[in-house]
């Protein structure tokens, strides 16, 4: 590729860090899922319905490692702080460097954590974080469009890394991601939310305790 090429390549992604600028937050969720759609899932971050509905279930006195999966620009993070214990911790883990960078800058917590990585390597992300385990694992990544195997990897990784009585928290476009969980997960709990763009379907699998076994 010549040089005049490589020049022209570059023009569209100068323009779109300048866009990103001036609409803060969207502008990055906007560029985060131009570059990487897939992995990404949608073009505006979650409505605050959304949020809220997603969260309720959580019991936020036993939580003390809450884990996201593809945080974006940090939609979710700071209704989770506001709720986390003060000894609690919020790993973050996303595959773009680009909302990864955005997040360490804009959130100083000290109990959150933003990882460069992958969700089917969050057992080794939270014992690298001093954990056993994770209380709560939240998801939108968008299972049905992930490259063949990382789906299903995914969930797999999670139902090992939740503690017992915990649970996957998951926010979808289709309702194809409960089949990825109902591998895993013999109770799961759904919702639907319709003020959300677009209106998502929500799920919650939870983990057997001994008792339940």
């Amino acid at each position: 590729m010549t040089g005049t090429e490589l020049a022209r390549e570059a023009l569209p992604r100068r323009i779109m860090r300048r866009i990103s600028r001036l609409l803060g937050p969207r502008g990055v969720f906007l560029e985060g899922f131009l570059e990487h759609p897939v992995m990404v899932g949608s073009i505006i971050p979650s409505s605050r319905f959304t949020i809220t509905k997603m969260l309720a279930p959580v019991k936020w006195g036993e939580c003390k490692v809450f884990v996201e999966y593809g945080p974006g620009v940090g939609t979710f993070c700071r209704p989770v702080l506001s709720r986390l214990a003060r000894d609690g911790q919020l790993i973050v883990i996303d595959t773009n460097p680009l909302f990864i960078d955005y997040l360490r800058a804009t959130i100083s917590d000290s109990r959150f954590s933003a990882v460069l990585g992958s969700a089917a390597d969050v057992e080794d992300i939270v014992r690298a974080h001093g954990h056993d385990h994770a209380d709560y694992v939240l998801s939108g990544l968008p299972f049905s469009t992930l490259p063949d195997g990382v789906g299903p990897a995914i969930a797999s990784a999670t139902h090992r890394v939740l503690r017992p009585g915990g649970a996957f928290l998951v926010y979808q476009f289709t309702a194809k991601a409960r089949d990825f969980m109902a591998k895993h997960f013999t109770r799961i709990d759904s919702g639907f939310e319709l003020l959300n763009v677009l209106p998502c379907f929500l799920y919650w699998g939870w983990k057997d305790t001994p008792a339940d076994e």
